[in-house]
């Protein structure tokens, strides 16, 4: 089964192994690592190189060498989990390019002196109802209330205003 003159497993007896026991072994690491087949075919050739490396496990009064191989697999499958637990988690250039790009000052510094000069051409009721319930961040009823109108009325007020926004800020996208 091994060599005498060699501290590893000969190729003959590795080749065997992995026809007897890779399946199994490849099925059980897959439950291990999730369904993750990379990381189960990587525990799996990781062990296979334990197998290698000690020989002498041959030799142990085993009757097979599958209960080996998988304790093996299996510890294998808790150091890389512990491994990958204890840093960050790694994200792919796909990830990064899903990113919104950042801000520019620039650009948004523009956006607001156009949206400004664009509220400055709305009549006054109309900019009244925008600057309190966009600027200040009221509610309808506490605008209605602060400019003493019906609620009925500042929500009509704010749905002309922001359709005649629409008309001073071509170019921008319209959101609703």
């Amino acid at each position: 089964m091994t060599t005498a003159t060699a501290d590893t497993t000969d190729e003959r007896t590795l080749a065997q192994l992995q026809r007897d026991h890779g399946p199994a072994l490849l099925s059980f690491l897959l439950g291990l690592t999730y369904g993750d087949q990379q990381r189960a075919e990587d525990l799996m050739q990781e062990t296979l190189v334990r197998a290698w490396q000690h020989p002498e496990a041959f030799e142990a009064p085993y009757e097979s060498m599958r209960p080996w191989l998988f304790t093996v697999g299996r510890r294998l499958a808790i150091d890389a989990r512990r491994s990958r637990m204890a840093r960050p988690t790694e994200i792919g250039d796909g990830m990064l390019a899903a990113l919104p790009e950042p801000a520019d000052p620039t650009e948004s510094a523009v956006a607001a002196l156009d949206v400004r000069a664009a509220v400055r051409e709305l009549s006054p009721e109309h900019r009244a109802v925008l600057v309190r319930i966009y600027f200040h961040g009221l509610t309808v009823n506490e605008a209605a209330a602060d400019l003493g109108i019906p609620a009925g009325t500042v929500k009509s007020r704010s749905h002309y205003a922001l359709r005649a926004l629409s008309r001073y800020l071509p170019g921008y996208p319209v959101r609703h």
